[in-house]
């Protein structure tokens, strides 16, 4: 059975005391779930529930090139300054490559664009790099010196300059 016909053709709007998405953000989604639940697609909220679920495919695409941009600039400190390396450069590098494995694991289609992602990240990486070395920019490779497998493989740190 179709579920578009589980519903009754001439489902009402909400009525006027249902909760708002401005004013009480968890009581809508809430009740959008519940809706779902319920098969009332013509009480949904659509305009923003389209709105939120587009926020998420964007904060899990921001989340992947913040990971990215932490992880490629703590592996240029790791490169570039060794003679400083600390245990905590070892500590974000793990961490952000569990942080990505769960993410591209959770949501596997972020892996079609993750290299893109990479090159984007790499210049931000870059001026981090160098405002937490002290290094000038022009001390980093303009590309990324590192392939996509090394960047996320556990066993890879860079060589000493």
């Amino acid at each position: 059975m179709d579920v578009f016909l589980e519903q009754e053709p001439s489902a009402a709007p909400l009525p006027p005391s249902a909760p708002c998405y401005e004013q009480d953000y968890v009581c809508w989604l809430t009740e959008q779930v519940q809706l779902l639940r319920d098969r009332c697609f013509m009480q949904l909220d659509l305009e923003n529930l389209i709105e939120e679920l587009e926020g998420q495919v964007r904060a899990e695409k921001n989340a992947l090139r913040n990971r990215l941009r932490v992880l490629l600039a703590h592996l240029l400190k790791f490169h570039f300054q060794a003679q400083r390396k600390s245990a905590s450069w070892v500590e974000t590098i793990v961490e952000q490559r569990e942080q990505i494995d769960s993410l591209l694991e959770k949501s596997p289609s972020l892996k079609r664009t993750a290299e893109e992602t990479m090159e984007w990240a790499y210049p931000r990486a870059v001026r981090k790099a160098s405002k937490e070395t002290g290094l000038p920019e022009a001390a980093f490779p303009v590309t990324v010196p590192y392939t996509y497998a090394q960047v996320l493989d556990h066993d890879f740190y860079p060589e000493q300059v």
